[in-house]
């Protein structure tokens, strides 16, 4: 099983250091492995974690709610929580897209009515 440094965590999900740490200081992500020595030592699931993390947070999941997952997580017997949530989620980010296409439509319509004016000049 391969591990990684904070460092190389950090390179791979794209969070900084401070951010893992605070991921998992406040139950976003599970208490990390350490060393003897007590040095972070991330695994392939805790990469994979991060990247569903990172998914959720650039689809705008707030922070509360990633903790509620990240909670969620830690219990086998909470699959149909997680479920809920992510649909709730899923539902979010289908509106967000939604109100971005209306936004995108009126700015071509300008846009084209914009370039009906160059043509006409």
């Amino acid at each position: 099983m391969r591990t990684y440094t904070p460092a190389e965590a950090a390179r791979r999900s794209g969070f900084s250091i401070d951010t893992l740490r605070y991921y998992e200081r406040e139950g976003i992500l599970a208490p990390v492995a350490r060393t003897p020595g007590g040095r972070r030592v991330y695994r392939d699931s805790d990469l994979a974690t991060l990247d569903f993390l990172r998914c959720l947070r650039d689809a705008g999941m707030p922070i509360e709610r990633l903790r509620r997952y990240g909670e969620l997580c830690r219990d086998p017997d909470t699959v149909a929580e997680r479920v809920e949530l992510l649909r709730e989620h899923a539902a979010a980010v289908q509106q967000q897209m939604d109100q971005l296409r209306s936004w995108q439509a009126r700015v071509e319509e300008k846009l084209a009515w914009y370039e009906k004016q160059l043509e006409q000049s």
